[in-house]
């Protein structure tokens, strides 16, 4: 699974319209959130960091609610833009993931300890977990 990380305003026009989850390094004004999910109309879940995510209007809230996109809050620890546009959750912990529900140990159990093992916040887990394709 890719996160595509966005560092400004200026790049959101020029994402790919296939973008799925992005991670938003830069504290997002609402129009930008409006002319991501214009650009990116399959988009369905959209990361800032924790200080970014307190400051998200109400209105934004309702909006993304409405376009059924997820507002997770969380960080790409370790991820260099200048080397690669994507943050990759490796193939591991999405296998952890699957192995973990298989034994039906809870989401929220498995988003806490896999959160504590990887640089992913729970947020993003439980997004991945609830995804159609982690059985």
């Amino acid at each position: 699974m890719k996160i595509r990380v966005v560092s400004s305003r200026e790049e959101i026009p020029t994402l790919n319209p296939n973008e799925k989850v992005v991670h938003l390094a830069f504290r997002p004004s609402n129009r930008d959130v409006f002319v991501l999910a214009e650009t990116c109309p399959k988009i369905e879940a959209i990361q800032l960091p924790k200080s970014y995510r307190r400051t998200v209007s109400k209105s934004i809230e309702m909006f993304l609610e409405m376009q059924k996109i997820n507002l997770l809050e969380g960080d790409v620890w370790g991820h260099r833009k200048d080397i690669n546009e994507y943050y990759n959750v490796s193939q591991n912990l999405l296998e952890k993931m699957q192995e973990l529900k298989a034994d039906r140990i809870s989401n929220d159990i498995i988003a806490e300890k896999l959160s504590r093992e990887s640089k992913l916040n729970t947020d993003m887990i439980m997004y991945i977990l609830n995804q159609k394709n982690v059985a």
